[in-house]
């Protein structure tokens, strides 16, 4: 089965008269057509069996599967291009290229730049359909313009209480609905102006980031003020954090383990400069492990998976990672052990400890290992101060080495 038998056609508003001659061939030959009851209705007069989208995909995907293996072709159906975050995605991870060909259309991303006259090349898209809202968060910037693909018709209105609560009210907002088909419609408000109405289901957000008077700015490079995580003290300082977010080397699709996380600030400026990387924050406090949660959500990574648990015994049976961050508990039995074993050949590892005992263990680590040893010193000078003085923050003792 690897002669290609899955067709993945983008549709638009405009139905089939709007695709071009190949998708309306790949469609008419096949046996079975797949998708969402708005795109079946398109195709109601051709006579292919039809199977709309069950929740979860994963069932049909079998179906799908057995009728290719029997020598049946299949044309499955998705909004625009399905490369992007479409099911074309989710397909093209269970099945080889050389099993689908891929037609895909203009995307909502593509018209919502051309209603605009944006640059897409400088805009930043995104999707909230089937991700939570806040995920907006981490791409807040002054002059930062993006294209938001919406869950339904509530969503612009939740898009625009996170500007708001961001402190980016002023910033103007387009909503675009049906865009590309005859009823396609448009609304434009600020985000602290715009009306609790939903609009049409179908329906993708522009936004020009404006900050507000005495908003924070927080940029995506590694070490966000302190003050942008809620904490109880168990907090990573920043500059401590940018060197040891240097140490882990971020990269796209890697997956992070924060042990120890306190209020999650390494996992979470992980997520934001990783580029589509996952982090699971380990955290033995269930109080702290709700500050997570909160920061995550404010800083715009609310896809941050938490683990309650004390490590060792909470690792066993994670995702294996790429990079480990051990900010907590080095000392502690087994907890390298468990860490360092399942980390990936390659993968980093970076520990934190200001106490002599952990200094101890990293010193006896580093003879058996390797990796580099380094001590960081900080002083800030005090603004409550009579006379400017400086005060010294503890000194950290840090290990990073690689997997070999």
């Amino acid at each position: 089965m690897t002669a290609p038998w899955l067709s993945v056609i983008g549709i638009g508003e405009d139905g089939p008269a709007g695709l071009n001659p190949a998708a309306r061939t790949l469609l008419e030959a096949a046996d079975v057509i797949a998708g969402g009851d708005r795109h079946l209705a398109m195709v109601a007069d051709l006579k292919a069996d039809k199977r709309p989208w069950p929740t979860p995909l994963d069932g049909l995907f079998d179906e799908l599967a057995a009728i290719g293996a029997d020598g049946g072709k299949v044309a499955v159906l998705a909004t625009g291009n399905p490369m992007w975050y479409g099911v074309g995605v989710k397909l093209s991870y269970r099945f080889s290229a050389a099993e689908m060909v891929l037609v895909p259309s203009a995307s909502a991303f593509d018209m919502a730049c051309a209603a605009m006259a944006w640059a897409q090349a400088e805009t930043t898209c995104l999707t909230v359909h089937g991700r939570p809202v806040e995920m907006v968060n981490a791409h807040l910037l002054p002059c930062a313009r993006l294209v938001v693909l919406c869950r339904d018709g509530k969503s612009p209105g939740e898009i625009a209480a996170e500007l708001v609560k961001a402190g980016y009210g002023q910033s103007p907002m387009t909503a675009m609905s049906q865009l590309g088909g005859a009823d396609e419609a448009r609304i434009e408000a600020t985000a602290a102006t715009w009306s609790d109405t939903p609009t049409h289901d179908f329906v993708t957000v522009a936004v020009e980031c404006l900050a507000d008077e005495g908003a924070r700015i927080h940029a995506r490079v590694p070490g966000l003020p302190d003050e942008a995580f809620r904490h109880d003290g168990q907090l990573t300082k920043r500059e401590v954090r940018a060197t040891t977010l240097a140490a882990l080397g971020p990269r796209p699709g890697e997956v992070l383990w924060d042990v120890g996380a306190g209020c999650g600030s390494i996992a979470i400026e992980w997520m934001r400069s990783a580029g589509h990387g996952q982090a699971i924050a380990i955290e033995a406090n269930a109080k702290r492990a709700a500050l997570i949660s909160e920061n995550a959500a404010a800083l715009g990574t609310p896809l941050l998976k938490l683990m309650i648990g004390k490590a060792p015994e909470v690792l066993a049976d994670l995702t294996a990672p790429n990079a480990v961050f051990i900010g907590g508990g080095i000392s502690g039995d087994g907890v390298f052990e468990a860490a360092w074993d399942a980390l990936n050949t390659g993968g980093r590892l970076v520990a934190n400890t200001v106490t002599s005992q952990g200094e101890a263990k990293l010193l006896g680590l580093q003879a058996e290992f390797g990796g580099d040893l380094r001590r960081i010193s900080i002083s800030r000078l005090d603004p409550q101060a009579r006379v400017s003085i400086w005060r010294g923050m503890a000194p950290v003792t840090q290990w990073a080495v690689e997997k070999k």
